[in-house]
């Protein structure tokens, strides 16, 4: 951004998408010009950019991009991750989301204390990355790139480094707290002696306690001093205020030879607030092992052709197009296609199903994924960042790091909890030494101390995004992929569930499921010319035949001849007889009777099969039967749904009848039946409308725009033709098994965060007005603050056990 001679006015440019000519680029510019504050708008087609003179105090650059985006065009926005390290509690986590948010040129920015990551969209032409980075400095917090691998690595190390940081700390605290805990415990025992005479010195326990103040708990100070500097408080300060109350009025007391010390209460407290840090950082390591399982799973070689050659290179030297050869027990380095040979290949890492999947020539495999028995060859279709475990990757690295609404209310709370618990800390002093007990002054700073300790919001602000760390890495373990926090939390909420019929509740594939025979013959004479009649057709229902005859081991002859005839069937000579495969009105064009055969048809296509009429030598002498048959275990996920109390409809183009028969089947009551793919998103539309909320689950891709408009959109794939980028969720696996599961996750991911938010709250609500009446020692508030943030994680950290498919 550059400013112009005149102080007031500010010019700056967007890269703006979706121009195609001249005109957009007009259009754009007088649009702009339009609005109050821009004086002046130029809009370059060629480098897609709108440079934008306007005036800040008249309108800002979210109105501007608010304006380009309402003319029909995309203004891009970059987006980064960074690692903020320093942060601990809530209070830091809102007070940076808020200056990344006050930024001219960002777009919008979310902190999650948990994992430390701020996600941050922003507009390349307004802002850099390293204005930003300045920002995160400035308020006083250490900042790494995640998209540059170096610094994945310096946040590793940093994390480690942390931890040992922490560790030397506690060990410091420790060794220098213990004589005192020791002097105090022998005090309130009544234990005299020249050891307790010595231990109870007060300039030995001050020389005890100042290294514990001032090495071991600089950090309190450091922090407090950088969150007052930027005009906001976080547990620092509480914590800094707290203990230095206690230690100086120690000194004083030593000073003036009084006998009330408070030495052993700062250095006990610093100790246990550094022993809760370390452990909250060791744990919170562990919540993000999903992602780190996933990245582990990638092969480190591939062993492809090249120059003639089989050779073995890093697998981020493979190259789609490359011929890749995998033996038994080897992980399959890239996605691709099966040229040669067949296998069994172990996909549970990608769907979550444990049974190993057949492979022959022909068949996708997916990287990451295991060879079990055969050796084969594979063309690489996608490598680096487009294989299906990169994409994964990626879209758990989003979903932890957004924000589920259900933070929003911790986030509220903490906004205001620091500044009102050191109004009520002083309250609790002013009454104490005023009203309760005039003039003791030990008394009214102890409970001061307390309220100021026991209420750090630390827990609170890790009790959302530790649980949705957790839940949704357990989700890409099982193969339910969830794009972001907000869906996992909508998905609890479900009252209604539309599935579409074919490839969700059925396996999308027709399947011959009956030859009835006719004029005499027998199936074992009609079914080869039927195959060998069908061989060169491409309709799916002919394939089908073709599949199961090949199943059945029939030999398949090529035809004397072959005509297909569209939307009727085809027609074909072998070896000298005229065979008619194909409808009703193929039989009736070519003068073959078939009305006495009516009933028996219809019979079937009430079953919901599609039948095909087979005639040799012109007399009808067999029908065959295709359905688009339904999962195994359909039927048992709409119990499972409807046991949930759930409202399950089914949405189809096929006729009445046919989806009547496939609801009964799967025990569906509810059925839209002839709606066009187009008027999908309507019927889903209709039934928000009546105030359900609504879930869609379809193949991704025929029915976006009704999963676009469904609450949550299940995307259900098969694991290689998955469109990841289609729903809400997506289900690796290829049945509906995967919806049930999703939900019980959702729902046990929103019981875990409630949990927490309880007990954070429970910690602060109950300890408070405990420690205001005096009945709370600063240690033990101390104590239950510092295992506060332990018990959340750890509380998180259950659901790793949680079992979608079973629980």
């Amino acid at each position: 951004m550059t400013k112009s001679n005149r102080t007031s006015v500010e010019t700056t440019f967007f890269k703006v998408g979706g121009m195609t000519c001249a005109a957009c680029a007009s259009r754009v510019e007088r649009g702009l010009t339009k609005l109050k504050g821009v004086e002046k708008a130029a809009v370059n087609l060629a480098t897609e950019k709108a440079t934008v003179t306007y005036d800040p105090k008249q309108v800002g650059l979210s109105e501007i991009a608010q304006k380009i985006e309402n003319l029909g065009y995309q203004v891009i926005k970059d987006r980064i991750d960074l690692k903020i390290t320093g942060m601990t509690c809530a209070a830091c986590s809102g007070r940076v989301e808020r200056g990344l948010n006050k930024l001219p040129g960002v777009a919008n920015a979310v902190v999650n204390l948990a994992v430390e990551k701020a996600t941050i969209e922003y507009y390349p032409g307004v802002i850099s990355i390293n204005d930003i980075k300045a920002k995160i400095e400035n308020l006083g917090y250490g900042v790494h790139d995640l998209t540059d691998t170096n610094e994945v690595d310096k946040e590793k190390k940093a994390r480690e480094a942390e931890v040992s940081r922490q560790r030397f700390r506690l060990l410091l605290a420790t060794i220098f707290s213990l004589p005192l805990l020791l002097a105090m415990a022998m005090h309130m025992l009544g234990v005299m002696g020249r050891a307790t005479e010595l231990l109870m010195n007060p300039y030995l326990q001050l020389v005890l306690a100042t290294p514990v103040q001032f090495i071991a708990g600089w950090q309190f100070y450091r922090g407090a001093y950088l969150a007052l500097r930027n005009g906001s408080a976080n547990m620092d300060v509480l914590v800094a205020l707290g203990t230095s109350a206690a230690y100086f009025y120690s000194i004083a007391n030593v000073l003036r030879h009084a006998p009330d010390l408070y030495f052993e209460t700062s250095a006990i407290l610093i100790t246990l607030i550094i022993l809760g840090k370390l452990l909250e950082a060791t744990a919170k390591g562990r919540t993000s092992e999903a992602i780190k399982a996933l990245m582990g799973l990638q092969a480190k070689t591939a062993r492809v052709f090249r120059g003639g050659q089989e050779i073995d290179i890093p697998v981020e030297s493979v190259m789609v197009g490359d011929i890749v050869v995998v033996r038994p027990g080897e992980k399959i380095p890239v996605d691709g296609v099966i040229v040669e040979g067949t296998s069994t290949v172990d996909e549970s890492m990608l769907t979550g199903e444990s049974l190993p999947v057949d492979k022959k020539a022909g068949d996708q495999v997916v990287g990451a994924t295991i060879n079990k028995l055969g050796t084969f060859k594979f063309r690489a279709t996608k490598v680096g960042k487009d294989t299906a475990l990169a994409q994964i990757v990626r879209i758990v690295e989003e979903a932890q790091g957004s924000k589920a609404p259900i933070q929003r209310f911790a986030d509220v709370v903490s906004g205001y909890f620091v500044p009102a618990v050191v109004g009520l800390s002083i309250l609790t002093f002013a009454a104490w030494f005023f009203i309760f007990d005039p003039g003791n002054f030990s008394r009214a700073l102890v409970n001061f101390t307390a309220v100021l300790v026991i209420a750090c919001p630390c827990a609170l602000g890790l009790a959302t995004p530790t649980s949705i760390m957790v839940g949704t890495g357990k989700g890409a373990e099982n193969g339910i992929l969830i794009k972001g926090a907000e869906h996992l939390e909508n998905a609890h909420r479900l009252t209604t569930i539309v599935l579409d019929k074919t490839g969700t509740i059925t396996k999308g594939e027709p399947e011959v499921t009956d030859i009835v025979p006719l004029a005499g013959l027998a199936e074992t004479e009609i079914l080869p010319m039927a195959v060998s009649a069908e061989k060169n057709s491409e309709h799916p229902l002919a394939q089908a035949i073709v599949k199961y005859g090949q199943k059945q081991g029939i030999p398949i002859k090529d035809p004397d001849s072959f005509t297909a005839i569209p939307g009727h069937g085809v027609e074909v000579t072998i070896e000298g007889k005229r065979i008619l495969v194909g409808t009703r009105k193929l039989m009736k064009e070519n003068n073959i009777e078939f009305e006495s055969f009516v009933p028996r048809i219809e019979a079937l296509e009430l079953q919901g099969k599609t039948v095909m009429l087979f005639a040799l030598e012109n007399k009808l002498s067999g029908l065959f039967a295709v359905a688009d048959t339904v999962k195994e275990n359909s039927a048992q996920a709409v119990d499972e749904l409807q046991k949930m109390g759930i409202e399950v409809w089914m949405i189809t183009g096929d006729n009445t009848r046919t989806a009547q028969a496939i609801a009964q089947t799967v025990g569906i009551d509810n059925v839209m039946a002839e709606v066009l793919p187009e008027n999908k998103a309507d019927k889903v539309a209709a039934l928000k409308k009546e105030g359900k909320v609504v879930a869609m689950v379809g193949d991704g891709i025929n029915d976006a725009p009704a999963l676009a408009t469904a609450d949550v959109g299940f995307a259900i794939g098969t694991g290689t033709d998955v469109a990841i980028e289609a729903a809400d969720i997506t289900l690796m696996r290829g049945d509906l098994a995967g919806i049930v599961a999703a939900i019980r996750l959702s729902k046990a991911t929103m019981r875990n965060i409630k949990q927490n938010l309880f007990w954070a709250l429970v910690y602060n609500s109950l300890g408070i007005p405990v420690a205001a009446m005096g009945y709370l020692s600063p240690v033990l508030a101390g104590a239950a603050m510092a295992f506060s943030s332990v018990s959340v994680v750890t509380n998180a950290l259950r659901l790793k056990r949680f079992n979608p498919y079973r629980d």
